[in-house]
């Protein structure tokens, strides 16, 4: 009898660009859960303006993040299909490869808190777990919006005990992921840069030479387009 598939976590994200916060989600998942986080770049994002820089320059940013990091990857299948980066037609074609293999989809607490905005998000319940990186101080099931509270009613873990559901069954739960902030954000970042203000610290030291190397998200300078 066939060992069965490991949990496959997902954190999706435009990382434009990627820095340390990102990165601090990604461990403290992959620690908690011992298992790889696949940092999946999306193409098209539908929720958001169109990124400052092209697909292929924030690959490059996240593959130099990455490097020589245990247990995170990069994982490009939603910049493989055209049109839009929508999460449940990711995890459709997901499943088609792979009926029961148990998958979670990494968020923020932002995120999480917003998925009612997103395309068929009642079906994302049905099609993943969720691990949600949870503010201190701030507990997820506290003010979400009433559909998204009914929704996510009695799915709720931090129990390390129950760390086995999720490995157990193809979908279903929300995870909290207690994790240490980082200041900062991509949009600020992104400001940073162009207003000359200091930004090099809220990234990685190979990114920050990247963005510096291509002019990336200054002023008039390259976006990394096209693909």
């Amino acid at each position: 009898m066939a060992a069965p598939s490991p949990l496959l976590v997902l954190y999706g994200g435009t990382f434009d660009p990627v820095h340390a916060g990102h990165l601090a989600i990604a461990r403290a998942a992959r620690d908690r859960l011992g298992v790889p986080v696949h940092l999946m770049p999306a193409a098209d994002p539908p929720h958001r303006p169109a990124p400052g820089a092209g697909a292929a320059a924030r690959v490059d940013l996240l593959e130099r993040a990455v490097a020589g990091e245990p247990g995170l990857r990069v994982d490009t299948r939603e910049l493989r299909r055209e049109g839009r980066s929508y999460t449940v037609d990711t995890l459709r074609a997901l499943r088609v490869e792979t009926p029961a293999r148990p998958v979670a989809l990494l968020v923020g607490a932002d995120g999480f808190r917003g998925l009612p905005a997103w395309k068929d998000w009642r079906a994302l319940f049905e099609l993943a777990h969720f691990v949600v990186a949870e503010r201190a101080g701030d507990p997820l099931d506290r003010d979400l919006p009433a559909p998204l509270a009914a929704a996510a009613a009695g799915r709720w873990t931090d129990d390390p005990a129950d760390l086995a559901d999720l490995a157990a069954a193809p979908a279903g739960r929300v995870l909290r992921l207690r994790q240490p902030l980082h200041p900062g954000s991509a949009t600020e970042i992104r400001r940073r840069i162009a207003a000359g203000e200091p930004w090099r610290e809220l990234v990685p030291p190979a990114v920050a030479a990247r963005i510096e190397a291509a002019n990336l998200y200054a002023r008039g300078g390259d976006t990394g387009r096209p693909l």
